[in-house]
């Protein structure tokens, strides 16, 4: 695959990222398909799935309720605030 950059471009649209170098992103993209490339050329046919990177398994522990911080707290440090809730601007839109 050809990476340019109308392709960062259309990515970082999709993505919602704002990229400040187009032509370094061209690049490092670029390099990363490269590498990825020479991975696919490994022969992978005998090696065992990894699942995990280490055999330790999880460590559970009780969860436990904790009052960091009281209500009035909360709503203290609020940008904006009600005296219940916490404002918040609409994201959603119909």
């Amino acid at each position: 695959m050809k990476i340019d950059r109308n392709v960062v471009e259309k990515i970082a649209h999709l993505a919602r990222l704002d990229v400040e170098n187009v032509d370094e992103s061209v690049a490092d993209m670029s390099r990363i398909l490269t590498f990825m490339e020479k991975l696919n050329e490994l022969d992978t046919s005998n090696v065992e799935p990894l699942v995990y990177l280490t055999e330790e398994v999880n460590a559970f522990r009780e969860d436990v309720v904790k009052q960091e911080i009281t209500h009035e707290e909360a709503l203290k440090n609020a940008p904006d605030a009600d005296e219940n809730f916490i404002k918040v601007a609409k994201v959603i839109e119909q």
